[in-house]
């Protein structure tokens, strides 16, 4: 199995970035990935089917904000959060700081976000 494709710390787009942190169910996996470090590719109470999660994965990864280590046919996130932070000083702290930290992220049975307390 190949590994996945990830930039380098100097390719980092912040446009790129932005729009991957844009999303309420990516916003939900870098939280949970700043909380709790390394995370399986399918958390347990994440309610989004797994095509979809994948999707998000490989936008969060493309976008250089995680790392993908592969244990066997596992794939284990974390958050590249040095690395955003040599590329674009200051801006994931503030993003982490205003998301509702009492919001879980889920998902409808359509697939769309939706906001659970």
């Amino acid at each position: 199995m190949r590994s996945p494709t990830e930039p380098k710390t100097a390719d980092m787009d912040l446009v790129a970035v932005l729009h991957a942190l844009g999303d309420p169910v990516r916003l939900g996996l870098v939280r949970l990935m700043a909380a709790d470090g390394e995370v399986p590719c399918s958390p347990q109470h994440l309610n989004v089917p797994r095509s979809t999660l994948s999707n998000h994965w490989r936008i969060l990864r493309e976008a250089g904000i995680t790392s993908t280590r592969s244990e066997g046919k596992a794939r284990y996130m974390t958050l590249r959060r040095d690395d955003l932070e040599a590329r674009f000083p200051g801006v994931l702290q503030p993003i982490l700081t205003a998301a509702a930290p009492e919001a879980a992220v889920g998902a409808t049975s359509a697939g769309r976000p939706e906001r659970v307390q």
